[in-house]
C-alpha cells in the first residue's frame, strides 16, 4: 500500500526553510516557535495540498484525516475541545503563500462557534459582551468569504446600530450585538445561505475557502502585477485562537521592527485595543500608535521591543509583525519580511551593512533596480502660499495629481487614458485591481499598516490615508471636506511624503538622490565590471550625466546639435548645395559652432572618453515638409507671399523630391551619406580634433572616440577611415590628441561580418535600436503605434524588444560580433549606445557576454550602475540571486 504523502504539519515541525511547502506565515509561525518566541500552537497544511485541491477539485487523499488527527494534538496541548459546548477551543484559519501577498486571499476566525459554544465561550471567560463579538465577527467572515456575501451589506447593518446607538466606534453592547448577528441571518436567509452550526463544517468550508482564494481576481491580479508564479498556490495555518477583544487589557496589531516609510531604525507599529486582527488591516479603526502602548501596556510594549529586535537579527532583515494581546500577554501570530518603500528599503539596507547584519553585497541584491528608479519619482513643488485641502498620514511617499474616481470598476473602466486617484473610505483587497491603473491613492480610514498603505508601498505609488476630517460617499461619489464637496472627474494632487492633499493640479519636481543612495551608489561602484557612459546629445545634458556617476558619453548624436534657429538655415542651405565647393562654403559656417559644442562636452567630461557619433540620419528630415513648401509656394503664386521668394522655394522643393525616399531607415543615411558626400564628416572630424586640441591646451585630459555609423560592409569602413585619418592629421596639434575610430554595430550583416570590421575599428558599439528593427523587420514607431501592444498582451513576445534586448535574436548576433570582433582584435572597446542600455535586464545580458561599457540616458545612470554592480555579484556568487529583493 502507497505511502499517502505528509500535508499537515504541527508548528514544531517545521522552519523558516520550508517556506515553500508552508508558505510565509506557516514557515514563520514556525520559525518563531522553534526560537521560543510566544506563539499560540497550531498546525499548517501545505501548499501541496492546496495545488491538488484546485487540480482535483477536492481535497487530497489523506489530508482530512491528517487535520483531524492535528486538532486533536492542539486539544490536548490547550485544553480546550473543538466544538465542546462548555470548554470550546475556536481556531482562526489563514492563509500564507510562500511569497507575500498582503490582503490578497482569505483569513477566517473564530471558526468553532455557534449558538452552544458561544454560552461555553461565554461563561469560560465570564465576559458575554466579548462572546458575543467574536460570534457576530465569525458569522460576518464566514459569510462573506466562504458564502461570498457583500460586505457592504453586513457594514450597513453595523452603521445603522452605531447611528441609532449615537456611537463612534464599533463597540457593542451584548444587546447589540444580539440584534446584528439576527440581522446577519436575514442577511444569509436573503442570500439563500445558512450559517453552519456544525463546527467542523465551519472548518472544512473555510479551508476550502482559503484554498480557492488563491485564485481570485484580486489574487491573480496582484501576482501578474509583481510577476508571482500562479502555480504555488498557498498553505493554511490552523491557529488556536487568542482574542484581542476581551477588553481594555487585550489589542492587536501590527509592528515593524523600522518604519517602512523612511527606514528608520525605530519600530513602527499601531494596534487597537479591544479588537480582532481584520480591523487593524481594513483600515475601519484608525489605530493607535506604538507611543501609547508604552503608557497603557508597559509589559507588553517592553516584551514587543525585544520581541522585534529577536526577530529582526534573527531573520537579518526589517520584519512586519502581527501580534495579539489578551488580558496582557503578547502573542505572534505572524513575521514576515517587511514591505516597504523605495527610500526605507535603501536606507534599511545601508544601516544594516553599517550595523554589521549584512554584507555590501547583500545590500546590492536587494535593492532592485526597478526600487531604486521609484526614488526618484516626483515630488509636490510647493511655494509655501498652497492651501491644502487636507491633510492624513503619509502612507507611501512621491506625488500625483488626478481625477478622483471612488472605485476600482470606474478605474479599470476608464484605464489608463487618463490619470487618476483612486479616493475610498477605506480601501479591501479587491481594489487592488483599480490601484494598479490609478496614479496614488487617498482614505478617510486606516493607518499606515492598512491594505492601502502596504499596497501602495508594494507599488511605488503614492498614498495618503487615514484622512479622518475627510468623508467619503462612495454611492455617490462625492468627497466631502471642510464644506467643500469634490466630485468624480475633479482633479487632485496627494503628497505621499507630506500627508497633505490639494485641490487642482500642483507641479511637481525630481527629488534629488539622498545620501543613503549615494552611498548605495558608491557600494555598487566597487562591485561592478561594467562601464556606464550615458547618451547625451548637448552639453547640459553630459552635466547631468556626470552628477550621476556617468563615466563617460557613450553616443553624443551631433545632428541634434544643427537644428537650432542660428543653425538649421545654413544646414538647408548645404543639403541644397550643388557641388562640394558650394557644401564645404556652408561647412565652413558651421565649424566653430561644432567645435564650441564639442569643446563643452570635453570639458564636462573632462578625463573620461567621450563617443561622438558623425551625422546618421537622412538629410531630408533636417529640410521642411514637403507639403508646407507646396502650400507656400502655391500662396506665392496666388499674391499672398513675397515674390523674390519663389526660386528659393522651387529649389528647395526640388531637393526634397530629390531626397525622397520609400523606406528612409534603409535609404541614403549614416555613412553612406559620408561617402557620398565626404566633405560634411571632413568639417564634423576637424571640429572634433580641433574642440579637443583647444580643452587639452587648456591643461585638461580627454579622449574623444569618433563613430562612424551604419557600416553593413568592412570596405565602407575603410574607405572613411584612411580619409577621415588625414583629416584628423591635419588638424593643428592633432597628435597631442588620443582619438580614436570606431562604428556603431547596427546591421545585422556587421554583426555576422564584425572580424572583418574590426580590423578597421578600434571600438564597437550596438545601437540595438536599429539592430532590433533590422532583425525583427518591424519599424519601432509602427509597431509601438500598432501591434505591439496586441503581441504583449496575446504573449506572442514576452517583453516589448525595444525596451529589453531580445536575446534570443537581436542578442545571438551581438554575441557574434563581440566574439568574431574580439577574435580579430582582442584589445577591441565594446559597448551598447542603444535605448536598451538602461535596461536592468539589458544590462545583466551585456554583462554576460562581455561588453567593456554600457551608455544609458542621463538620468538612467544611477539605476545602470546598481544594475551593472547586481549582474556582476550575479555572476560571481550564484547563491546572491537567492536574497530577498525589494
Amino acid at each position: 500500500m502507497a505511502q499517502i504523502e505528509k500535508f499537515v504539519y504541527r508548528f514544531d515541525e517545521g522552519g523558516k526553510e520550508m517556506v515553500d511547502l508552508l508558505g510565509g506565515k506557516g514557515a514563520g509561525l514556525a520559525e518563531m516557535t522553534k526560537i521560543g518566541l510566544n506563539v499560540p500552537p497550531g498546525f499548517t497544511i501545505t501548499t501541496k495540498a492546496c495545488i491538488a485541491f484546485l487540480k482535483h477539485g477536492g481535497f487530497p487523499e489523506g489530508m482530512m484525516d491528517q487535520v483531524m488527527q492535528a486538532l486533536h494534538d492542539l486539544e490536548n496541548k490547550v485544553g480546550r475541545v473543538f466544538g465542546d459546548e462548555k470548554n470550546p477551543l475556536l481556531v482562526s484559519v489563514r492563509s500564507g503563500a510562500p511569497v507575500s501577498m498582503p490582503g490578497m486571499m482569505d483569513t477566517v476566525l473564530n471558526v468553532g462557534l455557534n449558538d452552544s459554544t458561544v454560552e461555553g465561550l461565554a461563561f469560560m471567560t465570564d465576559n458575554r459582551r466579548f462572546a458575543m463579538d467574536a460570534y457576530r465577527r465569525l458569522i460576518q467572515m464566514f459569510g462573506e468569504i466562504v458564502y461570498g456575501l457583500p460586505h457592504e451589506e453586513f457594514r450597513e447593518k453595523i452603521e445603522e446600530v452605531k447611528r441609532m446607538r449615537g456611537y463612534d466606534e464599533d463597540r457593542f453592547t451584548v444587546q447589540d450585538l444580539q440584534g446584528l448577528i439576527d440581522q446577519y441571518t436575514v442577511i444569509y436567509r436573503k442570500h439563500g445561505k445558512i450559517f453552519p452550526q456544525d463546527p467542523e463544517t465551519q472548518l472544512v468550508e473555510s479551508i476550502k475557502s482559503v484554498f480557492n482564494s488563491w485564485n481570485s481576481k484580486r489574487a491573480v491580479a496582484y501576482r501578474k502585477m509583481n510577476g508571482i508564479p500562479d502555480d504555488m498556490g498557498t498553505a493554511v495555518s490552523i491557529v488556536a485562537m487568542v482574542f484581542g477583544n476581551m477588553g481594555d487589557d487585550s489589542a492587536t496589531g501590527v509592528a515593524f521592527t523600522r518604519d517602512p516609510n523612511t527606514g528608520e531604525k525605530k519600530v513602527f507599529a499601531e494596534y487597537l485595543t479591544n479588537a480582532q486582527g481584520e480591523d487593524v488591516v481594513a483600515g475601519i479603526r484608525t489605530p493607535k500608535y506604538i507611543d501609547d502602548m508604552q503608557n497603557e501596556m508597559p509589559q507588553v510594549y517592553a516584551d514587543l521591543m525585544k520581541t522585534c529586535d529577536i526577530l529582526e537579527h534573527h531573520y537579518r532583515d526589517m520584519q512586519d509583525i502581527e501580534f495579539t494581546v489578551e488580558r496582557g500577554k503578547l502573542y505572534l501570530l505572524q513575521t514576515r519580511t517587511g514591505k516597504r518603500s523605495a527610500k526605507a528599503a535603501i536606507r534599511i539596507a545601508i544601516d544594516m551593512v553599517d550595523e554589521g547584519i549584512i554584507s555590501e553585497e547583500e545590500a546590492l541584491m536587494r535593492i532592485t533596480p526597478a526600487t531604486f528608479d521609484r526614488t526618484m519619482h516626483p515630488q509636490v513643488k510647493t511655494t509655501g502660499r498652497e492651501i491644502p485641502l487636507g491633510k492624513g498620514l503619509a502612507a507611501s511617499p512621491g506625488a500625483a495629481s488626478g481625477m478622483i474616481v471612488f472605485s476600482s470598476e470606474r478605474a479599470l473602466e476608464i484605464g489608463k487614458s487618463k490619470k487618476m486617484i483612486l479616493v475610498r473610505p477605506e480601501t479591501t483587497a479587491d481594489d487592488v485591481r483599480g490601484m494598479a491603473v490609478c496614479e496614488g491613492f487617498l482614505t478617510q480610514k486606516g493607518g499606515m499598516t492598512s491594505h492601502a498603505a502596504v499596497v501602495a508601498r508594494a507599488m511605488g505609488k503614492p498614498a495618503v490615508v487615514g484622512v479622518e476630517s475627510m468623508s467619503v460617499n462612495a454611492n455617490e461619489k462625492t468627497l466631502t471636506i471642510g464644506g467643500k464637496k469634490l466630485r468624480e472627474g475633479d482633479v487632485v494632487t496627494i503628497d505621499g511624503t507630506s500627508g497633505y492633499f490639494y485641490e487642482g493640479e500642483l507641479p511637481v519636481e525630481k527629488p534629488t538622490v539622498d545620501d543613503y543612495s549615494k552611498r548605495l551608489l558608491e557600494i555598487a561602484d566597487k562591485y561592478r565590471r561594467l562601464g556606464v557612459r550615458a547618451n547625451a546629445n548637448t552639453p547640459e545634458e553630459a552635466k547631468i550625466a556626470r552628477e550621476n556617476g556617468a563615466e563617460g558619453i557613450g553616443l553624443a548624436r551631433t545632428e541634434r546639435m544643427f537644428l537650432g534657429n542660428d543653425r538649421i538655415g545654413i544646414m538647408r542651405s548645404m543639403i541644397m548645395s550643388e557641388t562640394p565647393e558650394d557644401r564645404k562654403k556652408y561647412l565652413d559656417q558651421l565649424l566653430p559652432m561644432q567645435i564650441h559644442d564639442f569643446v563643452e562636452f570635453f570639458r564636462t567630461m573632462e578625463g573620461y572618453p567621450v563617443i561622438i557619433r558623425l551625422l546618421d540620419p537622412p538629410l531630408h528630415e533636417f529640410l521642411p515638409n514637403k507639403e508646407d513648401i507646396i502650400r507656400q509656394i502655391y500662396d506665392v503664386n496666388n499674391g499672398k507671399g513675397k515674390i523674390e521668394d519663389l526660386p528659393y522655394l522651387e529649389k528647395l522643393l526640388k531637393t526634397v523630391r530629390d531626397l525622397e525616399e520609400f523606406n528612409p531607415m534603409l535609404g541614403f543615411r549614416g555613412c553612406r551619406v559620408g561617402l557620398v558626400y565626404p566633405e560634411i564628416y571632413d568639417m564634423q572630424v576637424r571640429a572634433i580634433i580641433e574642440a579637443a586640441a583647444k580643452v587639452i591646451e587648456e591643461g585638461r585630459e580627454i579622449y574623444p572616440e569618433i563613430m562612424i555609423p551604419l557600416v553593413g560592409h568592412h570596405n565602407e569602413l575603410r574607405k572613411i577611415r584612411a580619409r577621415l585619418e588625414e583629416t584628423a592629421k591635419s588638424v593643428r596639434n592633432h597628435e597631442k590628441v588620443k582619438y580614436k575610430f570606431g562604428t556603431m554595430i547596427e546591421i545585422p550583416r556587421a554583426c555576422v561580418t564584425a572580424d572583418k570590421i574590426a580590423q578597421y575599428a578600434d571600438f564597437f558599439s550596438f545601437g540595438t535600436n536599429d539592430l532590433t528593427q533590422m532583425t525583427f523587420g518591424y519599424s519601432r514607431d509602427d509597431a509601438e503605434g500598432k501591434f505591439m501592444f496586441f503581441y504583449l498582451e496575446n504573449g506572442i513576445l514576452e517583453s516589448d524588444p525595444f525596451s529589453s534586448v531580445d536575446r534570443d535574436g537581436v542578442g545571438e548576433l551581438m554575441k557574434m560580433a563581440v566574439e568574431r570582433g574580439k577574435r580579430a582584435k582582442p584589445d577591441l572597446e565594446v559597448g551598447i549606445c542603444g535605448e536598451q542600455g538602461g535596461d536592468p535586464d539589458t544590462i545583466e545580458f551585456c554583462d554576460e557576454i562581455g561588453l567593456d561599457y554600457v551608455s544609458a540616458s542621463p538620468h538612467r545612470i544611477p539605476v545602470a550602475r546598481l544594475a551593472a554592480a547586481r549582474s556582476s555579484i550575479a555572476r560571481n556568487r550564484p547563491e546572491m540571486t537567492q536574497i530577498s529583493k525589494y
